[in-house]
């Protein structure tokens, strides 16, 4: 009787959460499929879900007089940047990990003050001091102050410190330099928390747009973000290419996370054991 109980509860439970999760996917998935419908058929008085009339012209339209080609080729290249960060980032967790040095401990606990610190506070100093070496209105002055971070070189020290110092010793002993001890032996083991940084780092660099929009006064630098944004105030009433536009920024984040979500959820669960 307990059993067929349980059983009926479970069978309340999944129904209501299956309902409520095609509730909060219906406007996305709403999103998606109105990107490939003409715009009359949005504007019409009788919504629809599937097209009607499939079409390609509002990405057409993105990239041949939007500039979102343009936009795409300069997000890419803060991706690009931002896993050179994330290269760095491993670096500096793996310093603090295992390395003994004067001011290790206070240093560490002053970058992770600095997590506590919001970015809109410090973006103001980081202009001026950006605008002080010429590097406004540059590739350069977008991507270096988000090349390091103290979330990532937290979560790589919380889980480099796991890694047995006898390992490490072994392959020092076999004549392994520094450097080769941490390409061929810590970052192999690090994987689980370099595909959640990994993750993570696409994500910021994909949807950059407060930063780049401040240092950049040049259209030729802007990013994805910043161009969806213009499309919404130079075409507010063309809602399929905003749809469109929309689209193109957002799916790929949302394959992403599907694909690695696993990996994601593992990573912090390692990184929060220590």
């Amino acid at each position: 009787m307990k059993e067929s109980t349980d059983r009926y509860q479970q069978w309340i439970v999944g129904i209501i959460l299956t309902v409520a999760g095609i509730l909060v996917a219906l406007p996305f998935i709403w999103m998606v499929f109105s990107s490939f419908k003409p715009e009359s058929e949005i504007s019409s008085l009788v919504p629809t879900l599937f097209p009607k009339q499939f079409t390609l012209e509002n990405f057409q339209n993105l990239f041949e007089n939007m500039n979102f080609g343009l936009y795409l080729k300069n997000t890419i290249i803060i991706v690009l940047c931002s896993f050179v960060g994330l290269f760095l980032n491993a670096m500096a967790g793996y310093a603090f990990a295992k390395y003994q040095f004067k001011g290790k401990d206070k240093l560490f606990y002053l970058i992770l003050a600095t997590m506590m610190i919001p970015g809109q506070v410090t973006m103001i100093p980081v202009y001026l001091i950006l605008n002080k070496m010429h590097l406004t209105n540059t590739m350069a002055g977008i991507v270096l102050p988000g090349l390091v971070g103290a979330f990532s070189i937290f979560l790589f020290r919380q889980f480099m410190t796991t890694i047995p110092d006898e390992l490490l010793e072994a392959a020092r002993l076999d004549g392994a330099s520094e450097l080769r001890l941490f390409m061929q032996v810590v970052l192999p083991i690090s994987r689980p928390i370099l595909a959640v940084q990994g993750i993570l780092t696409f994500i910021a660099g994909w949807n950059s747009f407060l930063w780049p929009l401040i240092i950049a006064n040049d259209e030729n630098l802007y990013t994805l973000s910043v161009g969806l944004s213009l499309l919404k105030g130079q075409y507010g009433g063309n809602y399929a290419l905003q749809m469109a536009g929309s689209t193109f920024m957002v799916v790929p984040i949302v394959i992403i996370f599907i694909i690695f979500q696993k990996h994601i959820i593992d990573g912090y669960t390692i990184s929060g054991m220590k």
